[in-house]
């Protein structure tokens, strides 16, 4: 609860916390993350790593004791409103419930966030009913990770791609080999636009650097691609022999 909290490292207590964040402008008070399981560590430890900000938030002892002093932490319970008041959540500009296994506590914590009127609020979902709660309640970002997941992982197995983003709305951005027919020709010889509705973006050859397409950009069978387009579209493009 709100009166039991304690800091991991640094000394991150509560009011050391308020006391960061009140010196500085919003834009630059980082990031907090709420909940320390798999989801929200990995959030939290990869913006430390990169140099950010970061506030972790986490109920749970033990896991608090396996996080302190690894990244700026504190012991505290995000469904109570007065706890997130005294950590000083209200000057985040971004906030991340990675709470998803409790259905009443990622709602909770989800709709506190949006009374203190956190401009970006990223939500993990669990089910696309728990996404559609979350969205109504005002989180503007829900990720439902391991339905994205499966969803990625089944375009890779499935043909020559290597990697898979989809980004919205069906606009996807694939890394893949190149198909044969592409191989010894120019980007602009191939007509990869004209003739399957995709986009080059840049082409990765072995022991080079990325370089941006041309349409003077020649492809080698050992190069990896990066290209966009609608999935449908990719899924063809990336079928070719």
């Amino acid at each position: 609860m709100a009166e039991s909290m304690r800091s991991g490292r640094g000394g991150w207590s509560s009011s050391a916390a308020r006391e960061k964040d009140r010196d500085k402008p919003a834009k630059d008070a980082g990031v907090l993350v709420i909940g320390m399981g798999r989801f929200g560590s990995a959030i939290a430890t990869t913006l430390d790593n990169l140099g950010r900000d970061v506030l972790a938030v986490e109920r749970s002892p033990e896991l608090v004791a396996q996080w302190a002093g690894r990244i700026p932490l504190v012991e505290a319970d995000a469904a109570n409103p007065e706890a997130l008041e005294q950590v000083g959540a209200r000057d985040f500009p971004v906030a991340v419930v990675g709470v998803g296994s409790y259905l009443e506590a990622s709602v909770l914590i989800t709709g506190n966030l949006v009374d203190l009127e956190i401009p970006q609020i990223w939500a993990k979902a669990t089910s696309n009913e728990h996404a559609r709660i979350l969205q109504r309640i005002g989180a503007h970002h829900v990720v439902l990770p391991e339905a994205d997941a499966g969803a990625r992982v089944a375009h890779l197995v499935s043909g020559k791609m290597l990697d898979y983003i989809e980004v919205e709305d069906g606009f996807t951005i694939v890394k893949m080999r190149p198909p044969r027919e592409t191989q010894g020709f120019t980007i602009g010889q191939t007509k990869i636009r004209e003739r399957y509705g995709v986009t080059v973006v840049g082409v990765k050859s072995p022991g080079q650097d990325f370089v941006y397409a041309e349409p003077d950009t020649r492809i080698s069978p050992d190069d990896l691609l990066v290209v966009s387009g609608h999935a449908d579209l990719l899924e063809r493009f990336a079928a070719r022999p």
